[in-house]
């Protein structure tokens, strides 16, 4: 199999280059200043086991990609701008006939829930992959993951009843598993994803009120959780429980790279770069959309969202905005 990274940013560049140092064959999608890094130095990729630098080949786009029928499309880009990738790639022709939408599948390797519904409008194949991985990219050509044992766990699975073939499931999670990640196969795998959501709530309050957590950003953060468990229940949604959770990730911790401690987040890491958008409508807002649909009040998540898509498209750094006056505005 061939691994199109579509996205080459944190979690892109690190599942991809350490894929590519693992001999699996990668073509890496990028953009802007990021592109022009990887085709003139190649990518650097610090882990606790290390640093390797790989030169797959590099693209800017899909026109740039001849698409073969053994092709796997790892969709890495932020939430937002999932429906611009799926739109560009769905339709690009495979060599032996057919479009990549009917014969290739898609890997969202992404945070949130949305993606693998907007994947499965457009695609027949589609594997969800909660993404449990400090990956951090804040300069061309260089990225890094601080988890141990291993860089990250990646649990992987079908978006949806028969929207993924066992055996390629199985020949992805090898390949993962040869690049040093722990990648499980599990059926229910959207349940982790839903269990990611509540702890990628905090996201936005990381990016809005800085890493340093006070009492107040505390408080968000909880009442963030609480209200989507309770949408979340509301909507009849399984989400994994706590048991399997912890026991999936008893022995994964962050570790000290030095020069390259993970700082934040990746919504802070948005704001930090200034991209001019943040995932906040995808994570926080999922839960205001359950919230409405089924009428629970989600007013802390309302509040985040708002304010950390005002952040993103003014500029705004990480810490600019005061926790204790979220949460006044959101219980006020």
């Amino acid at each position: 199999m061939r691994y199109i990274i579509i996205g080459t940013g944190a979690v892109g560049g690190v599942v991809g280059g350490l894929l590519a140092g693992a001999g699996k064959d990668v073509v890496l999608v990028a953009r802007g200043a990021q592109l022009e890094a990887l085709r003139t130095g190649g990518l650097e990729v610090t882990t606790a086991a290390g640093t390797v630098r790989v030169h797959p080949p590099v693209a800017g786009g899909p026109r740039d990609v001849d698409l073969r029928p053994d092709d796997v499309l790892v969709l890495a880009v932020k939430s937002q701008d999932t429906a611009t990738a799926l739109d560009a790639w769905a339709d690009r022709p495979v060599a032996g006939g057919g479009s990549a939408a009917d014969l290739l599948p898609v890997v969202c390797a992404q945070n949130g829930v949305d993606n693998e519904r907007a994947a499965l409008r457009r695609f027949a194949e589609v594997v969800a992959m909660c993404v449990w991985l400090p990956a951090t990219f804040l300069e061309p050509g260089r990225v890094s993951a601080g988890g141990t044992p291993v860089p990250g766990v990646l649990t992987l699975g079908p978006a949806a009843p028969s929207a993924a073939d066992d055996d390629q499931l199985a020949a992805i999670a090898g390949d993962l598993t040869d690049a040093g990640f722990r990648a499980p196969v599990d059926a229910h795998v959207m349940a982790w994803k839903y269990r990611k959501l509540l702890s990628n709530l905090a996201n936005a309050v990381e990016a809005l009120c800085g890493t340093a957590r006070d009492d107040s950003a505390s408080e968000l953060v909880t009442r963030a959780e609480a209200e989507g468990r309770a949408t979340l229940r509301a909507a009849g949604i399984a989400v994994l429980d706590e048991d399997t959770h912890d026991a999936a990730r008893a022995d994964f911790r962050m570790s000290r790279l030095p020069g390259l401690e993970h700082s934040g987040g990746s919504s802070w890491q948005s704001l930090v770069r200034g991209t001019g958008s943040i995932e906040a409508d995808h994570l926080n807002g999922e839960i205001v959309l359950l919230g409405r649909l089924h009428g629970v009040p989600t007013p802390v998540n309302a509040v985040l969202q708002r304010h950390a898509r005002q952040a993103a498209a003014s500029g705004a750094t990480p810490g600019s905005t005061g926790a204790d006056a979220l949460l006044r505005e959101a219980t006020g």
